[in-house]
């Protein structure tokens, strides 16, 4: 039999809130942003060790052949952010459930505890910031661990994309993944979930 689990962390910025969205309109539309994105994806999962998230924001814009200010723009109009429209009753369904929730996420501190206010509801944080690390470095993640005081195998990871899957699965966590978006199949097999609804029905089921 499996270990039980008592804790569910997530991705912030993909798993449960549509920042996509966000980046688009920042960049004047989805083909620019898209590519703006995925250039961002690659330097902080490729960060290691923590450098300014908004100076990779940035960054990432310059490589996209974009202007830095929507980088600016973007940090402007984060309390736009949006959860995925089904995240507040899932989330809300597993912690009447008894599942302690939280996020690890490649955020500034700031900007980590802006987008988690846009959930409505409180989750243990943990940004790369505070952990001195990106994903998929075992740094933010184990710290989650430490700080909810639970051993790996008993922490269900959702992931949001594929690096995510690798990291987390390095650190003992059980691993499913939400790719609400569509993003490139991951290096390990995993269970993919298209909505948070999916995640809610399997562990009641014990799956």
């Amino acid at each position: 039999m499996p270990p039980r689990i008592d804790v569910v962390l997530f991705d912030l910025l993909t798993a449960l809130l549509d920042s996509w969205t966000l980046w688009d309109a920042a960049a004047g539309g989805r083909e620019p942003g898209r590519r703006w994105r995925m250039r961002y994806l690659e330097l902080t999962y490729g960060a290691g060790g923590y450098v300014p998230y908004e100076e990779l924001v940035c960054r990432s814009a310059l490589d996209a052949g974009l202007d830095a200010s929507v980088g600016d723009t973007l940090v402007q109009r984060w309390d736009e952010l949006t959860p995925w429209p089904e995240v507040p009753a899932a989330l809300e369904a597993l912690r009447s459930d008894g599942y302690r929730l939280g996020v690890v996420t490649n955020c500034s501190e700031l900007l980590g505890h802006r987008a988690v206010a846009r959930l409505g509801m409180p989750v243990h944080l943990v940004t790369a910031e505070r952990a001195g690390a990106y994903k998929p470095d075992a740094r933010p993640y184990q710290l989650a661990l430490d700080e909810m005081g639970v051993p790996a195998a008993h922490a269900l990871f959702v992931a949001g994309s594929p690096s995510d899957i690798g990291g987390a699965s390095a650190v003992g966590m059980p691993v499913v993944w939400h790719n609400r978006i569509g993003l490139g199949a991951p290096r390990t097999p995993v269970t993919e979930l298209v909505s948070l609804d999916e995640l809610v029905i399997r562990l009641r089921l014990g799956h």
